[in-house]
């Protein structure tokens, strides 16, 4: 016993020898460890155990690979080149690397990847040279050596978490560092930790989120990496949104339009690209109101699908009369406003019966606007992207909650989040009307202006009656009706409306037109859904 207590003072000593250039010295005491570790060149840990069982008995260490760190992190070990010398074996698994040794003395090599971190500008080396030992330890000395002098080490004993500081825990003058301590129960540990100039070894520390709820939403570098490209494409966004939104607000001038195409008498009025007078005035404003409905009424009267009279009474009124029944040369918007004023087969109609009946317009206001969209003039609008925003917002909250759940990496489902939040947000300020839009925009106010330059007098007369009524309604959308009935009607001879007729005979049919124009705008104006009409 005296020779026993004799060696464990000995064994105490700093001087006592415990080699970390190369093999470590065989303990000599039972249920013992002299342990190597050395910083390579690449950062790497080598570390060679000599450990003592007694006789007959068995020692099994756990270490585990993925320890807590601060900020919802854990540190990730890797263990390679295991070789045990001796009776025992290994196990190493992602998460644990455990070894089993039998009586006797056995040497356990291997290597330590994430042992060094950096941190404001020096270097960590922190390792436990013992611990997780399903036996007490009654020695445990360890010498370390790196390619530089540390510049400050720390060895702390004890149970997990415990400060106090092991028996000893020195520099030596040549830089060699040495660790002891006596008397480790089961289950706890000694961990060192060894401060080297920055730039010694590269850092190899390797931080991952913890698998916890908050672990998952932990910003890590390719998260770091989806967010600034998230940013980059915001900017992207906006940097095209303001281009979109200033050309709408400035389309450009007029273009130059010709109201009638073709020679001699086959002379007849084009509107560009096709465009129906109730489109035209939607695409000028970006807004349904009464005067689009007004003027396709009158389109219809001009190709004959309609008659318009005036009926005798104390208030003039109007009747609309079924000439011809809607065919396939009008558009889904023009049936929809035909049957709105003659449905199920009704004959005639008066202008004060529209508007005592308030009748509906939601059908039509979505008719045209489909109209619209269906020539691309227009895109589908806000109410379709907010929509879809809306979506992205709902999977991304669900993205969120499976990978938080999940493998983590939650903030990619928050990225989603913001992009349908950015797009529902967006889609308010996004002007609807396309490029080619556009185009007809500045078209359109070039048939406007073509319609105020247009002397009625310098027409050819056999050319006249046809431009008066079919550029009629588009005047009517441009609001420049009043204008142009009245250069018609000022000139000699002015030509007849022929889908108009009237009883009384004290004015000329094309001075009472203007009158009609006006009621007709007035009715659906006055009518309870179609006092102003949105998109």
């Amino acid at each position: 016993m005296v020779v026993v207590a004799l060696l464990v003072v000995l064994g105490a000593l700093p001087g006592a020898p415990a080699g970390a250039q190369g093999e470590p010295p065989l303990p000599t005491l039972p249920n013992s460890a002299e342990i190597s570790l050395k910083v390579e060149r690449d950062g790497a840990l080598s570390v060679v155990e000599a450990v003592s069982v007694p006789s007959e008995a068995t020692m099994t260490r756990r270490v585990p690979l993925r320890t807590a760190a601060p900020r919802d992190r854990d540190r990730i070990i890797g263990i390679r080149d295991v070789v045990i010398e001796g009776a025992g074996n290994s196990e190493l698994t992602d998460d644990e690397f455990t070894i089993r040794l039998k009586g006797g003395t056995s040497i356990v090599r291997y290597t330590v990847d994430g042992a060094v971190a950096e941190a404001d500008g020096l270097l960590r080396v922190g390792w436990q040279v013992a611990g997780g030992w399903d036996t007490g330890l009654e020695l445990v000395r360890a010498g370390f050596a790196a390619p530089a002098i540390p510049n400050a080490v720390t060895c702390h004993a004890g149970p997990e978490g415990s400060r106090a500081h092991c028996g000893t825990a020195q520099i030596g003058h040549s830089g060699l560092t040495r660790f002891s301590q006596q008397n480790l129960a089961a289950g706890q540990r000694m961990e060192i930790s060894v401060e080297l100039p920055g730039g010694t070894v590269p850092a190899n520390a390797r931080l991952e989120p913890s698998k916890t709820f908050a672990g998952a939403f932990v910003l890590t570098a390719p998260v770091g990496w989806a967010w600034g490209g998230f940013a980059l494409a915001l900017i992207a966004g906006a940097v095209a949104l303001g281009v979109l939104r200033r050309r709408d607000r400035r389309p450009g001038g007029a273009l130059p339009v010709r109201l009638l195409t073709g020679k001699d008498e086959r002379a007849a009025f084009a509107s560009p690209e096709g465009v129906l007078p109730g489109q035209a005035g939607f695409v000028l404003s970006g807004r349904i109101d009464a005067v689009d409905l007004a003027a396709t009424v009158v389109d219809l009267a001009v190709r004959n699908y309609l008659w318009v009279s005036e009926e005798p009474g104390e208030l003039t009124d109007w009747r609309l009369v079924r000439r011809n029944p809607p065919d396939e040369q009008l558009t889904a918007f023009e049936h929809a406003v035909f049957d709105l004023l003659l449905p199920d087969g009704r004959e005639s109609i008066l202008l004060s019966e529209i508007r005592s009946a308030g009748i509906g317009v939601d059908a039509v206001r979505g008719a045209l606007r489909d109209s619209v969209v269906e020539r691309r003039w227009y895109s589908r609008g806000p109410g379709r992207l907010t929509r879809a925003g809306l979506r992205i917002c709902f999977y991304g909250l669900f993205l969120t909650v499976l990978l938080a759940l999940t493998v983590g990496y939650a903030q990619l489902g928050l990225i989603v989040v913001a992009a349908g939040a950015v797009l529902a947000a967006a889609a308010r300020r996004l002007p609807v009307r396309t490029e080619a839009g556009i185009a007809l925009h500045r078209r359109l106010l070039g048939v406007r202006d073509a319609l105020l330059a247009t002397k009625p007098a310098t027409v050819p007369k056999l050319e006249r009656e046809v431009l008066l009524s079919r550029a009629l309604p588009y005047a009517l959308a441009l609001g420049e009706q009043e204008t142009w009935i009245a250069g018609f009607a000022g000139i000699k001879g002015p030509p007849k409306i022929y889908w108009y007729g009237r009883e009384a005979a004290e004015e000329t049919e094309i001075a009472r037109v203007s009158d009609f124009t006006a009621a007709l705008v007035g009715t659906f104006a006055a009518t309870r859904q179609g006092r102003r009409l949105k998109p």
